[in-house]
């Protein structure tokens, strides 16, 4: 895969009136396997975007997931890159020259079970067969993080089940084929056909002395709550722990075009959340709050959120 890169050589058009508008961009933005929360994402943010920008294509692209996201960019194969949780800190920090674009929102991690199921916890799950997420995922790494935590073991613990579609874990989980279906976040397209389905949906997470557990044993995780309503029949909130899930930018991308690109997000805050719920947390507030180095913010977001008044 072959990134089309920025056209930043080609000269601002003169509009009548003596406007000047900006060159048109190109880039490529890796997601994940089709029926996942990251292509749901890609088609709004691609969207959202050149409304904001019309200069600005993205061009989505199904990829395995976070960890083959982070491959392509360190390599330049792709310009953006949707990475989740601790797979995008990782990265951030391997000194790959990937940077931060923006955040994209807040995983909590979540079993999805059907409304009839009878169990309760996630002592409840052991041995039992669970749909950890698609090959790649970021989910698959924050499950790890949450069962090591716990001192459960992903493969001796459960009948665990690595989906070469994100798309196949709710149907499993609807047919019996499987108990739960792990993953997080409001909107997130695996839970939302599973709320929709015949027997409804109904969460487990860990309950108040597993977070406290898992939190110690892991700080890169952080206390997080899916709020009541963000799925069909979901009456109450859902505490949990989870992650940021992360834009990421190949090293070097230009930095007037992480400029524009920051604009453009920040101008389109509202859009985002019309054309997908979760993406209302695209916010320069939370890309902020999400690295403890603004180092590794890409320049030119960089220097957007500086005259926001965000970063010093």
């Amino acid at each position: 895969m072959i990134a089309r890169r920025p056209l930043l050589g080609a000269p601002a058009m003169v509009l009548a009136g003596g406007a000047r508008a900006q060159a048109p961009v190109t880039l490529s933005l890796a997601t994940a396997t089709p029926g996942g929360g990251f292509p749901a994402y890609g088609a709004a943010f691609a969207a959202a975007v050149h409304a904001a920008d019309p200069g600005l294509t993205i061009e989505p692209r199904n990829t395995a997931g976070s960890l083959e996201n982070v491959n392509l960019l360190a390599e330049g194969r792709v310009d953006l890159g949707l990475v989740a949780g601790e797979t995008a800190t990782a990265a951030l920090a391997a000194g790959r020259g990937v940077t931060l674009l923006f955040a994209m929102y807040a995983q909590p991690g979540l079993f999805g079970l059907r409304g009839d199921s009878p169990v309760r916890s996630i002592a409840e799950l052991r041995g039992q067969r669970i749909a950890w997420g698609a090959r790649g995922s970021g989910f698959v790494v924050l499950a790890r993080q949450v069962t090591t935590a716990l001192g459960l073991d992903m493969e001796r613990d459960f009948q665990g089940v690595l989906l070469d579609r994100a798309g196949d874990g709710p149907t499993m989980v609807m047919e019996g084929r499987v108990a739960a279906l792990w993953g997080g976040g409001a909107g997130w397209p695996g839970f939302v056909t599973l709320a929709r389905g015949p027997q409804g949906l109904r969460f487990v997470a860990p309950d108040a002395v597993e977070r406290a557990r898992i939190l110690a044993a892991d700080p890169t995780l952080r206390p997080m709550s899916l709020p009541a309503g963000s799925y069909q029949g979901q009456t109450e909130a859902v505490d949990s722990v989870g992650t940021w899930s992360l834009i990421l930018a190949r090293p070097g991308l230009e930095e007037e075009v992480g400029y524009r690109l920051a604009a453009a997000l920040h101008k389109a805050r509202g859009d985002l959340g019309q054309r997908l719920a979760q993406a209302s947390e695209t916010t320069a507030e939370n890309t902020v709050s999400a690295v403890t180095d603004p180092a590794l913010i890409q320049p030119g977001v960089r220097r957007f959120l500086r005259g926001l008044g965000l970063l010093g």
